[in-house]
């Protein structure tokens, strides 16, 4: 059996996911549904409507670092946490800084006001807002991004889940349009484009080019004509709902 992923291609916290399954080559089928557009079906098997969720032949799981966590342990090989104590704790805390703050600054700041907002809830796009997250919450994410990365290769040696969960949400901020200034964040930009280079992010692009420019209500079809292992069957609904919200 195939693994079943739910989510878009186009979030960084499934792209992490989808990242982690095609370096470790367990074979999977996603149900590409966009943030939001899940049906009832799909609040039963992630009660906080969000993605990923994975479905496989003995777990459902709907959170991104849960969902790494037992790939590695059900698959160990190749290895997405380091084998030392100290590193692996390292590793588990850029894992956790990239999902919070990362995802806080670029995705519910820059991609959601960039992107989401106009595409999934018929918002005009504010250019201030998207200004003002540019220049004064980006950068210290950056500043600090660049006092972590190595000058050459990956942190932890090979590549692991603290370099795919950076990655991923410096992705998406390329996606909004933004890129990471070489000249005033050189080993950052230099990280980013070593580690995109790797197969199993470059294997997404594809797909995640065709969601951008697709439609939403068209985006399995041309998914599946792009050779994207598409689902059969689908949890998601025709118009968005919101998630459950944090109480900060």
């Amino acid at each position: 059996m195939r693994a079943r992923i739910i989510g878009s291609y186009l979030s960084p916290y499934v792209r992490k996911v989808l990242a982690c399954l095609e370096l470790k080559g367990v074979p999977y089928e996603i149900d590409p549904i966009v943030p939001f557009m899940g049906d009832d079906r799909f609040t039963q098997l992630s009660p906080l409507r969000r993605v990923p969720v994975l479905v496989d032949d003995r777990v459902t799981l709907a959170d991104s670092s849960v969902i790494c966590q037992y790939l590695e342990e059900r698959y160990p090989a190749p290895a997405l946490y380091p084998v030392d104590v100290v590193d692996r704790a390292r590793a588990r805390w850029i894992e956790e800084y990239a999902d919070s703050r990362m995802g806080d600054v670029f995705i519910w700041g820059l991609f959601n006001h960039a992107v989401i907002a106009p595409a999934v809830w018929g918002a005009a796009r504010d250019p201030a807002v998207i200004e003002r997250i540019t220049t004064e919450e980006i950068p210290p994410v950056l500043d600090y991004l660049e006092s972590q990365l190595p000058r050459d290769g990956c942190l932890f040696g090979s590549l692991g889940i603290a370099d795919i969960s950076v990655a991923v949400f410096l992705r998406n901020a390329a996606l909004a349009r933004y890129e990471v200034d070489a000249g005033r964040w050189p080993v950052t930009a230099a990280y980013l484009a070593r580690v995109l280079a790797a197969e199993c992010f470059v294997r997404l692009q594809p797909f995640e080019s065709v969601m951008l420019r697709t439609p939403i209500p068209q985006h399995r079809a041309a998914l599946a004509a792009a050779g994207a292992p598409v689902s059969a069957e689908s949890v998601g609904g025709a118009a968005p709902r919101h998630g459950v919200r944090r109480l900060t």
